[in-house]
């Protein structure tokens, strides 16, 4: 594909026309910068990338709005484009080389499906899935082999259902979500009263709901409450082994990276962002587009907008402050000793 078919079929809002146009190389894959080879294309979106535009060998670039990486690359004979959104304009770039496998749309014979099954148009379901009774599939929904979705349930037109995922009874399913391998959505939550003898077990008689656009990554869990729902926003993403308890309410346009792990009833706004390995305890409450860095522990609130780091979480800024004195501390606690004895003399 030649680098001005690419250019007329991205986006216009995102990007600059190549100021050279002279400069129309054959393209033939899409690299990362760090692999780009000739008849590539790749993109630089940062400073720490910056000084790679001196040596890729790639044929084509997209840049940010940089004009001395723009005359770099213009000096090394590299075609280029400039974007406010390099990453987003390298993702449509991929776009156009790479479609994921899509099955035709046809019922496997080797499917079980139960004869009170609504079935939309259009829809792929593989090998060995099983549709409970009652469950309603939209169109165009793509379900791989060994996916299990229990009586009851809605699947939304557009969703597709990777293999060996599990959709526990009545979960409700939006339009054009993703549930990856190996997740389970609408299990029992972690329900148990302690009496003498041990524990009792209360009953998760509630469901959950996935809004449009949700997307789950490979071994998360999503709970099924007591009573009640555990509801999830639209357009929010959750990567692979994110836990979600029962009666947690997270709102749109989130994104929660891997290991993330939210105790029952959290309150989740809108646009949070949550970095690998959070953990947020019972009840908390989390405001409009709070960021949580890596490994935070959160046992309170968070305002709408902060953004915390450490365990317990703490404002960021006074978190860099705490840990920049860590190294200090074995000096400090020699000069608490030495003081201590002096005084005791």
């Amino acid at each position: 594909m030649k680098f001005s078919d690419i250019i007329s079929q991205l986006s216009p809002e995102s990007h600059s026309l190549n100021q050279n146009p002279e400069l129309n190389p054959e393209i033939v894959t899409i690299t990362p910068i760090q692999g780009a080879i000739a008849h590539s294309i790749s993109y630089i979106e940062g400073g720490k990338f910056a000084k790679m535009v001196a040596t890729t060998p790639a044929s084509a670039l997209i840049l940010p709005c940089d004009q001395t990486l723009q005359e770099n690359a213009t000096n090394r004979g590299i075609a280029w484009l400039s974007s406010s959104y390099p990453r987003l304009t390298f993702a449509q770039t991929i776009e156009l080389f790479y479609q994921p496998h899509r099955p035709e749309a046809k019922i496997h014979p080797k499917a079980v499906i139960d004869d009170g099954v609504i079935m939309g148009k259009n829809v792929a379901i593989g090998a060995n899935a099983v549709i409970g009774e009652g469950v309603t599939v939209g169109d165009d929904v793509v379900i791989h082999p060994n996916v299990v979705v229990y009586p009851h349930c809605v699947v939304g037109d557009r969703t597709e259902l990777h293999s060996n995922c599990s959709i526990n009874e009545r979960t409700q399913i939006g339009a054009d979500c993703v549930i990856q391998s190996g997740a389970v959505i609408g299990a029992e939550g972690f329900g148990f009263v302690p009496v003498p003898q041990g524990w009792y077990k209360m009953p998760q008689s509630g469901y959950v709901i996935l809004e449009d656009g949700v997307e789950i990554g490979c071994n998360s869990t999503v709970d099924r409450p007591a009573v009640g729902t555990t509801t999830i926003g639209k357009n929010t993403k959750l990567d692979n082994l994110v836990h979600i308890g029962h009666n947690c309410q997270i709102g749109e346009n989130c994104a929660f990276a891997g290991q993330v792990g939210l105790a029952g009833g959290v309150t989740v706004g809108n646009r949070v962002i949550l970095g690998g390995q959070v953990g947020i305890a019972n009840q908390a409450v989390i405001g409009d587009g709070a960021i949580a860095s890596a490994q935070t522990g959160i046992s309170s609130n968070v305002k709408s907008g902060e953004t915390v780091s450490g365990t317990p979480s703490m404002p960021h800024k006074l978190y860099l402050k705490v840990a920049g004195m860590y190294k200090y501390l074995p000096d400090m606690y020699k000069f608490y000793k030495e003081l201590k004895r002096n005084n005791q003399n």
